[in-house]
């Protein structure tokens, strides 16, 4: 990442300098909050993403700089308000901003956020972008409903994980790199296959999230293993074990769901293992992957077009 970040250099740091100027509000506690979540770092792939695509497509001007900064907000208002629904108390490493401050400032300062983005959206004075931007905003939106309905909830089907993943993750990765290729004003062949490169990757990049939460290490992912299940999320791995483990495997994992008990994590561990249920989401992955990568190839010859390719395969490796 570090290496695909070099390519960029000079516009991420563009990018850190608006963000801190962007995030001044007269009110201490806005600022404290905000800068307290920009500095926790994390991987910055959203406008890292916005960046690359707009090399890819040759665009000249610097309006990607502002939109990188846009939707680095949207996904950090995003997760300011998952934090509170989840009941969340680590992220990347360290106390969430909730578990700081309290639920109020923390949904607050999330709408400060949100409102400050689509302030430099108006600013931007682009209705192309503006229009890509406030839908994707509402299809996050209804992921997260989406995902809060399906708490708990076992009988939940493959399918139906899929779209929680598209609303509530995918969308805003799409939006990234569909932005750049509308601020490049490229053909409507380009701007679709960077929206479908973004979506795959966000999938692809969701269910190693997944993995992870099973199998990650805390100390690179900075989450505690086992989150999800605790909160009774029917994510892949638990979805495939329901329906290809043993009758005892599929009661216990329907158990821990319906509970939202994480008390037996271990043996969910154990049975996502054994049926086969980390390497099939670990395929499916790599398929989304694949389909993004395909969707890419499109894009001419560039450092800023191998960059995204690149990404793909670091979706797969990544540890944290």
């Amino acid at each position: 990442m570090q290496q695909i970040r070099q390519l960029v250099s000079d516009e991420f740091c563009s990018v850190n300098e608006l963000i801190l100027s962007q995030l001044h509000s007269n009110v201490g506690l806005v600022e404290n909050i905000g800068h307290y979540l920009i500095d926790a770092g994390g991987k910055r792939l959203r406008p890292t993403l916005v960046l690359l695509a707009a090399g890819a497509c040759n665009y000249q001007s610097n309006k990607h700089i502002n939109l990188a900064v846009v939707i680095e907000f949207l996904h950090s208002a995003t997760l300011l308000h998952d934090d509170v629904v989840d009941v969340s108390s680590l992220r990347r490493g360290r106390k969430t901003a909730n578990a700081e401050w309290g639920n109020a400032p923390s949904v607050l300062v999330g709408d400060f956020i949100y409102s400050r983005a689509f302030q430099m959206l108006v600013d931007m004075a682009d209705l192309r972008i503006m229009r890509l931007l406030s839908d994707t905003t509402n299809h996050i939106a209804e992921g997260e409903v989406l995902q809060l309905t399906k708490a708990g909830d076992a009988s939940t089907s493959e399918a139906q994980n899929l779209e929680v993943i598209k609303h509530k993750t995918a969308v805003l990765f799409a939006a990234a790199a569909q932005g750049a290729a509308l601020l490049a004003q490229t053909d409507s062949s380009t701007e679709n296959s960077l929206y479908q490169y973004g979506l795959h990757l966000g999938i692809a990049f969701q269910l190693v999230d997944d993995l992870l939460d099973y199998t990650g290490d805390p100390e690179k992912t900075g989450k505690n293993i086992g989150d999800d299940l605790s909160e009774g999320k029917p994510t892949l791995p638990l979805i495939y074990a329901m329906a290809n483990g043993t009758p005892a495997q599929a009661k216990l994992v329907k158990a821990a769901i319906e509970n939202k008990d994480a008390s037996a994590l271990t043996q969910v561990i154990e049975t996502v293992t054994a049926c086969g249920a980390l390497q099939y989401t670990r395929q499916q992955a790599q398929e989304h992957c694949r389909l993004a990568a395909e969707h890419a190839s499109i894009l001419p010859p560039s450092q800023y077009k191998e960059a995204l390719l690149r990404l793909t395969k670091l979706a797969i490796e990544r540890k944290s």
